[in-house]
């Protein structure tokens, strides 16, 4: 399960060695937040991959992990099981257009990173619970009037 951390100018992906070695990565994946253009959040990320592994691993239903390449797309790819992901879209990093991970933190993320954040990297779901509830003022009820008859 790959930890996100999230700070003003980035997202790190971190790895275990694990998953170092299934999608043959040395290091941590490191997004400029700027490039994020949209997050979803699926139960079934199998439906997400597209292309052919290159480097990576593939064992169907079970792992699939590296870097995905189709015709004008690369995309990295980290995937368990039948498992909680999230798909991130990038537009202008230099490496891939889509992430596509399986995480169970994946709401935090998207809560995350609507936050400000401080400049050093933190844990997704940590940013997350010590963040100030939004409270709404000023909000009035709608108002329900019978139909005419």
């Amino acid at each position: 399960m790959v930890t996100l951390l999230l700070d003003q100018t980035q997202l790190e992906v971190v790895l275990s060695p694990l998953e170092r070695a299934a999608t043959f990565h040395r290091e941590n994946l490191r997004i400029a937040r700027d490039t994020i253009t949209k997050v979803q959040l699926t139960d079934d990320a199998w439906t997400w991959i597209r292309g052919v592994p290159g480097p990576g691993t593939h064992i169907p239903g079970i792992l699939a992990g590296g870097t995905w390449k189709a015709a004008a797309t690369t995309d990295f790819v980290l995937i368990r099981r039948r498992r909680p992901s999230v798909v991130i879209d990038l537009e202008g990093d230099d490496d891939f257009q889509r992430l596509v991970l399986t995480t169970r933190h994946g709401l935090a993320l998207t809560q995350a990173l609507r936050l400000d954040v401080s400049t050093e990297p933190a844990d997704v779901v940590e940013i997350v619970s010590t963040a100030p509830i939004p409270v709404v003022t000023g909000r009035q009820r709608p108002v329900i009037r019978p139909r005419p008859a």
